[in-house]
C-alpha cells in the first residue's frame, strides 16, 4: 500500500469513528482531499483509492493540474470533482468559472457576480459555499455572520450559480471542547440561514457545512460538518507554495 493510500485509508477511518461517536451516518460527510502544492501524479494516486474530491488553494497551479489530468483521461477511475478554497482575486474569477465544480470562499458579491457571468453556458452551474470568519479571526477571510443573509440572498438569485451552504476556517483551537462550540456556532448560523432562503422561497440545495480540517475533523463532525478539508494527513508536509 502507498503512503497516500495508507494516509487515505486512516482519515476515512477517523471519519466513520467520528460520525459513528456523533451518531451520524458516515455517509452525510464527504471528504476532500486537499491537493495544494502537490502535482498530478499525487491526485492521481489519491483517485486511485477512489477520492473524487479535491480541493485547491492556488487557482493558476490547480488549473494547470486540472489540464494536464484532463489531456489524460482514465475512464477506470472515478471522475474528478474539483473545489476552489483559496482567495479569488477578481482578475482571476474567469478561471475559477471555466475549470472549477466548487467554489468555498466567496465572501463578496462582486466575486459571486463575476463567477456567474464567466460560467461557460455549457457547463453545469457553479456549486458555491459562502466563508464565514465565524470566531472572528484577524487573519482571517469571510463576512462576518452578520453579514451573511443578506449576501446569501444575493447570491441564490445569481443564474450560473448554486448557493450550496457555508465554509468556515476558524482560529486553531486549543482543545476538542473549544474547537466544537466554534463548529457549532457555524452550524446554527447555517440553520438559520436556511430556513431564510426557505421562508424566501429558496435554499432547496442549501445543504453543505465545509468545516473541518486535519487537525479538528473530530469537532467538526459532531458538530454537523457535511464536508471536511483534508491535506497534510493524507499528502504529508506541504512542498513549498507558488
Amino acid at each position: 500500500m502507498t503512503t497516500i493510500a495508507h494516509n487515505l485509508h486512516a482519515v476515512r477511518l477517523r471519519i466513520q469513528a467520528a460520525c459513528l461517536a456523533a451518531g451520524r451516518d458516515p455517509a452525510e460527510v464527504a471528504l476532500l482531499a486537499v491537493s495544494k502544492t502537490f502535482g498530478a501524479d499525487a491526485v492521481q494516486a489519491a483517485r486511485a483509492c477512489d477520492q473524487s474530491q479535491f480541493g485547491e488553494n492556488y487557482i493558476q497551479e490547480a488549473v494547470d493540474k486540472i489540464r494536464t489530468l484532463a489531456a489524460a483521461p482514465d475512464p477506470a477511475l472515478v471522475p474528478l470533482v474539483w473545489h476552489c478554497i483559496g482567495p479569488i482575486q477578481s482578475n482571476k474569477t474567469r478561471l475559477v468559472a471555466e475549470h472549477f465544480d466548487w467554489v468555498h470562499t466567496v465572501d463578496r458579491l462582486k466575486v459571486a457576480q463575476r463567477l456567474s457571468e464567466q460560467r461557460p453556458a455549457h457547463l453545469p452551474p457553479l456549486q458555491v459555499c459562502l466563508q464565514v470568519n465565524i470566531d472572528g479571526g484577524a487573519a482571517k477571510s469571510g463576512i462576518t455572520p452578520d453579514a451573511a443573509l443578506a449576501l446569501a440572498h444575493d447570491v441564490a438569485r445569481l443564474p450560473r450559480l448554486t448557493l450550496r451552504g457555508l465554509m468556515t476556517i476558524p482560529e486553531p483551537a486549543p482543545d476538542f471542547a473549544s474547537a466544537l462550540a466554534v463548529h457549532q456556532a457555524t452550524r446554527r448560523l447555517f440553520i438559520s440561514l436556511r430556513e431564510a432562503l426557505q421562508a424566501d422561497g429558496g435554499g432547496a440545495a442549501f445543504d453543505t457545512l465545509s468545516m473541518g480540517m486535519s487537525a479538528d475533523l473530530e469537532a467538526a463532525i459532531h458538530a454537523g460538518s457535511t464536508l471536511v478539508r483534508v491535506g497534510s494527513a493524507i499528502f504529508g508536509g506541504r512542498a513549498p507554495a507558488h
